[in-house]
């Protein structure tokens, strides 16, 4: 009886023995070990000549790497575990599902079984219809998040060509000069405003937004014209500030302005303000300016005004005054593709601008696009880049003259001996040059395109100019569609309003007008 319990102990010790390793627990005195290959880590190896080596860790990116293999295979084994139940609970012939279609579906395929000559031998006319009916609603799905979104983006309207319409005198070296006059008759006027047109505008821009009825309060007639090459004016040949401030004169003398005129320099038309004040200062009334801009290579600016200048400009902007100073024939590439490329484009993007918030919410109105729009389709009407590389090079070339030269100043006659003698024994001769009359200047103090340190050069060289500082201002949303503003302007420039002259018997003898209409 013990042998027989013996051997039946031992036959048992040995099959649990074979089953599993040591793990140091212990049965009645023996060993049983448990063996889990699958969480075991093994500390040492043996290489090949049989000594213990001690195994390389496993790294955290091999750690993560298997991780991510065993849960893709789990996901992979559960979505074909999904498949087959789905296949064997509902597409059986038992199932319910295909009880009910099995009939339905059997007499679409019969009634699309024509499509069977126009596909493959092993395709069904009905898998066929689903699948161009998915193709057709994807399609549909796609347009419809494309147009939603491209709404948003505005679209490029080609230039459109207008028939000429402006009228045109004859000047005495036989060329045309397009002009526009508004407000009230030139006969009627207490004051007459000439406004030389910035660059990318046209005689079509005046003061934009300006109503007749405050021109008509005030006693105004405005005058704008095309400068040579632009719009419906012939270009010159030899074009400089002298000729632009001559041209003005002309214009002045053909329309019966015989009193002195007031002039208004917008930005870069500015430099068509001061060529007057130099050239012709005795026809000038007055002037007003808006973010006038210089020559921004003037040697008598200081190194603080001009790194203040230069630093609120973009870099393609500085880039564009670089080559109209140094390569001017380089612009012509810049300007096809941009000004007379035959599609409209945003004002900053175009002129390189850097525009402070007032100002990008301005062009965005349908008032300012349509005005911009305008202006440009009559500036490049001629189609040539000449007249705009010849406005780029007069901003940054020698003028002919400076700021200096403007402010009013004594100047005594000290040649020769007579002069000399009454010197000593009497006052000497002496007469005021410079421009006489008021100098108005307004400055947006946020304005980017023309930035403040400007009209800090101009006050230090002109110190008798008035310098209105517009805080929380930009460079357009001053002058362009602000009625109050125009009012403010009128009022300072001509006090109170006191309406048209009254006509008397005597008709004003003007010059002749040699008058094209087109």
């Amino acid at each position: 009886m013990g042998e027989v319990m013996g051997s039946s102990l031992r036959s048992w010790r040995e099959e649990l023995a074979s089953l599993v390793e040591d793990t140091g627990i212990r049965f009645s005195g023996e060993v049983i070990g448990i063996s889990t290959p699958a969480f075991e880590t093994k500390k040492f190896g043996a290489d090949s000549s049989g000594n213990e080596t001690s195994a390389e860790p496993e790294s955290f990116k091999d750690q993560i790497k298997g991780f991510a293999n065993a849960w893709g295979e789990m996901v992979v084994e559960f979505g074909r575990g999904c498949k087959d139940v789905f296949h064997q609970t509902l597409l059986t012939d038992d199932s319910y599902i295909v009880k009910k279609t099995r009939g339905p579906l059997a007499e679409v395929s019969q009634r699309l079984s024509f499509f069977g000559e126009y596909l493959p031998e092993d395709r069904d006319p009905v898998h066929a219809c689903l699948v161009i009916f998915s193709v057709f609603v994807l399609a549909l799905a796609v347009l419809g998040v494309n147009s939603k979104h491209y709404s948003s983006v505005p679209m490029i309207k080609k230039v459109q060509l207008h028939p000429p319409s402006a009228a045109r005198i004859l000047l005495p070296d036989g060329r045309y000069l397009a002009y526009h006059e508004f407000g009230v008759p030139v006969d009627r006027a207490r004051f007459s405003l000439m406004i030389p047109h910035g660059f990318l505008f046209s005689r079509l821009a005046g003061i934009p937004g300006i109503k007749s009825s405050l021109l008509n309060e005030f006693g105004v007639h405005i005058v704008t014209y095309d400068r040579p090459g632009f719009g419906e004016s012939d270009p010159h040949p030899d074009r400089n500030l002298n000729s632009s401030a001559v041209d003005m004169l002309n214009l002045a003398g053909a329309l019966g302005i015989k009193d002195k005129f007031w002039i208004l320099g917008y930005s870069d038309a500015a430099i068509h303000a001061w060529a007057a004040l130099n050239y012709v200062p005795q026809r000038i009334a007055g002037v007003a300016m808006f973010a006038p801009l210089v020559n921004p290579y003037d040697s008598s600016m200081t190194k603080e005004e001009m790194s203040r200048t230069w630093e609120k400009w973009t870099r393609r902007r500085k880039l564009m005054y670089y080559l109209a100073r140094r390569f001017p024939n380089f612009l012509k590439y810049f300007y096809r593709r941009t000004y007379l490329s035959g599609k409209h484009g945003q004002i900053d993007k175009w002129l390189s601008l850097s525009l402070e918030k007032g100002d990008k919410a301005l062009i965005q109105k349908p008032a300012f696009e349509q005005l911009w729009q305008r202006n440009i389709e009559e500036s490049i009407r001629q189609g040539s880049t000449i007249p705009f590389v010849e406005e780029a090079v007069l901003q940054v070339s020698n003028w002919g003259f400076s700021l200096v030269d403007i402010q009013v100043q004594k100047k005594c006659s000290r040649k020769g001996i007579l002069p000399w003698l009454k010197s000593i024994y009497g006052q000497a001769e002496c007469e005021l040059t410079g421009f006489l009359g008021p100098i108005h200047i307004w400055q947006g103090m946020d304005d980017l395109v023309v930035p403040p340190s400007v009209t800090d050069y101009i006050a230090r060289t002109l110190p008798n100019a008035a310098i209105h500082k517009l805080p929380e201002e930009g460079h357009f949303s001053y002058l362009f569609l602000c009625d109050d503003c125009h009012r403010q302007i009128f009022s300072t420039l001509f006090g109170s309003p006191q309406g048209p002259l009254e006509l008397t018997d005597e008709t004003p003898s003007g010059y002749e007008r040699v008058i094209n209409a087109m």
